[in-house]
């Protein structure tokens, strides 16, 4: 498959190492170590079963509905842009 100056398989290996990369991303922010009993934002009792369920977590299920609804996903990075692409 003809691909310009890039060697065979790179194009797959870009794929592979942006999944690579949102799975690192994803696993950061996963919660780990002892849950709290009462949420860290509103106070909320956190329930029994989300403590055992996710191991390390701090927030009740509506502030921690809340705080992924303010993070924007992130775009990424372009790692075989083109020069017009770096220019901002």
């Amino acid at each position: 498959m003809a691909v310009g100056w890039a060697r065979d398989g790179a194009v797959q290996e870009q794929m592979d190492a942006d999944v690579q990369d949102a799975v690192k991303r994803a696993r950061s922010h996963l919660p780990c170590g002892e849950s709290l009993t009462h949420c860290k934002e509103c106070g909320e009792i956190i329930p029994e079963p989300r403590r055992k369920a996710v191991p390390g977590v701090f927030l009740c299920v509506s502030c921690q509905s809340a705080l992924e609804a303010r993070q924007a996903p992130s775009m990424g990075y372009n790692r075989r842009g083109s020069k017009d692409s770096q220019l901002k």
